[in-house]
């Protein structure tokens, strides 16, 4: 039987085509490509299809207690996904899911900048205090006279002018505290946060707790030699250990708040503050940001004013409320009547029987 042979114009307009379609190129050789003129088709094989299993993000849950504002789900982004470790083996536990809202939310320098100016105004002591012309005691008596000695004008001898008088224009205490939205501000927080998961650079472990060790040289060395094992020693770039409360091992090391020799708060490896006592600007500060599980929760319930919840929602909430706060006075009412009412009984009681004792006995 005779084949068919195609012209090789027509296969190198089908590569062209394939190329041009983003199809991956393919080596056609002539004796590949021909084909017979009795040859027959057959089916392909049916391949059972695959039922596409949604991305593991969305198959874990969430922390508890977070806004996630209600988009279509062709349009909602993707949730957050991070590892559990356990502290100081750095293992991996298990993976934790936030919403895009609170973890993804993009980088915004001028928000950040204004919650760090914010809360450096807040901490200004503003203490600063001199004495002006009048707060300085002496007596009002020009020292010479205006005019006739040739010598400059002077008034009484509190002028600023002279030694021991007052201070001209100087600084008095105040308030150097700024205000700042809330809204801005719990965005700040959550865009602080989100900069450092998308770098990578948030270790979100179990607890930060640690063997207790009594000597204070011992203690040191023993929390350096763990933090750096494990790469979060001073070697590797200072960390801000976030818990939420209070670990003394931890503490007693890397928690002072006075500046040390190195001019730095905490010590050599970091610092570690609970969730009180951190802002935006430690968020930014060090190379990486350790962090709790529960006290990553605590500040993101914290600083979610922003996120706007459908008003279905804030309704149903706002009608369970008020009906719980109903049936709780409904309960309260009943149950001072019902007290009402036995108190009135017993007086009842108290006076048929004082009146029978009181009454006269019939001859």
């Amino acid at each position: 039987m005779a084949r068919l042979k195609t012209p090789a114009r027509v296969w190198d307009s089908v590569t062209l085509c394939l190329r041009n379609a983003g199809a991956r190129p393919v080596s056609l050789s002539a004796r590949a490509l021909t084909t017979t003129a009795t040859s027959t088709t057959t089916p392909p094989a049916t391949v059972p299809q695959r039922i596409p299993r949604p991305p593991l993000a969305s198959r874990i849950p969430t922390a508890p207690g977070l806004r996630v504002p209600r988009v279509a789900a062709h349009l909602a982004p993707s949730p957050a996904l991070t590892t559990l470790y356990a502290f100081p083996a750095l293992e991996p536990l298990r993976f934790l899911t936030y919403p895009a809202s609170h973890l993804r939310v993009p980088l915004r320098r001028d928000i950040l900048h204004r919650a760090v100016i914010y809360e450096g105004d807040a901490t200004r002591q503003g203490t600063a205090s001199t004495k002006w012309r009048g707060d300085v005691h002496g007596s009002n008596r020009k020292i010479r006279p205006q005019k006739g000695t040739g010598r400059a004008r002077l008034g009484d001898k509190k002028s600023p002018m002279l030694r021991g008088g007052g201070v001209a224009f100087g600084p008095k205490p105040r308030d150097f505290a700024t205000g700042l939205n809330r809204k801005i501000y719990d965005l700040a927080w959550r865009t602080a946060l989100s900069y450092r998961w998308r770098r990578g650079e948030l270790v979100v472990v179990d607890s930060l707790e640690m063997e207790t060790v009594e000597e204070k040289e011992v203690r040191e060395a023993y929390v350096r030699k763990v933090l750096g094992r494990i790469g979060l020693g001073h070697e590797g770039g200072r960390s801000m250990f976030v818990t939420m409360e209070r670990r003394d091992t931890l503490f007693d090391v890397l928690g002072g708040k006075e500046k040390g020799r190195h001019g730095r708060k905490g010590g050599r490896d970091g610092r570690a503050v609970t969730v009180k006592d951190v802002d935006v600007k430690n968020l930014l500060q060090m190379k990486r940001v350790v962090v709790e599980e529960k006290a990553l929760n605590w500040l993101l319930r914290r600083h979610q004013s922003d996120v706007q919840v459908p008003r279905r929602l804030v309704r149903r909430k706002a009608a369970g409320v008020q009906e719980a706060v109903q049936q709780v006075v409904d309960e309260a009412v009943d149950g001072a009547i019902e007290a009402v009412d036995e108190t009135a009984d017993e007086v009842v009681d108290a006076e048929n029987i004082m009146g029978t004792t009181d009454a006269p006995t019939k001859a």
